[in-house]
């Protein structure tokens, strides 16, 4: 193989090399006159595979890509970003300005947080605690979107992991009205549901208003008649 590659080069050499009729020129020629006064110094790292998602940056000041959540400044909550993901890094934009990256993290359900994109004295932390959430959505919205919320909180690993879900039904509070999300939370509830998208898909259906389902009755224990000899006949 080392032989081949070496009788290659000669060969390339010699055609880059060779006048051509049409040009009066060598390749190697014209690669000297025109292409290399143009050339710039190679990159200082090899090429990087990226790819670009439009984000949006969530209450609790993260974004979501492919399941894992990067934080950016808190101050562009609810704003519009762009995402350059690569396979070792994650950079964030706005309006065309690169304002941070993250080392990418493939952990579904993690979080990469950024102290410095908390707002002052953790008033994000201060402000939503699972005790605020739970008065807001007992206040606000009824027992029902409380007893749900308190529901998502119990079940996740660690209650934060739950505010996205609860930040949700406020959000939805807001499109829908409280009174509906209330039913639809009851109903949500009933069917032993532990997120806020299946209220989400309960309003958007428009199933809020409609009766709960019958709740089963118990099967029966045994009839007494003087024509059913029972189990202990067989005895």
């Amino acid at each position: 193989m080392g032989a081949l590659n070496a009788r290659l080069s000669e060969l390339t050499a010699d055609l880059n090399g060779r006048t051509m009729k049409t040009y009066k020129a060598s390749r190697r020629d014209l690669f000297d006159r025109l292409d290399r006064p143009a050339l710039g110094p190679l990159p200082a790292s090899p090429f990087e595979a990226s790819t670009w998602k439009e984000v949006r940056l969530n209450i609790d000041y993260h974004f979501e890509l492919d399941h894992h959540l990067y934080s950016a400044p808190y101050q562009l909550v609810r704003e519009e970003l762009w995402v350059r993901a690569t396979a070792s890094t994650v950079e964030v934009f706005h309006r065309g300005t690169r304002i941070d990256s993250h080392l990418r993290s493939h952990i579904h359900g993690a979080r990469t947080t950024r102290p410095e994109h908390m707002p002052s004295t953790h008033r994000a932390q201060a402000e939503w605690t699972p005790s605020r959430i739970l008065g807001w959505a007992e206040q606000e919205v009824g027992p029902s979107a409380r007893a749900l919320c308190e529901t998502i909180l119990r079940e996740r690993r660690h209650p934060e992991w739950g505010f996205r879900s609860c930040l949700g039904l406020l959000r939805l509070a807001k499109k829908y009205g409280n009174a509906r999300v209330e039913n639809a939370s009851t109903r949500a509830l009933h069917a032993g549901a532990r997120s806020y998208r299946h209220v989400k898909t309960i309003l958007q259906h428009n199933l809020d208003g409609a009766p709960l389902p019958e709740p089963e009755k118990p099967a029966v224990a045994g009839v007494t008649h003087e024509n059913v000899r029972g189990r202990e006949y067989y005895h």
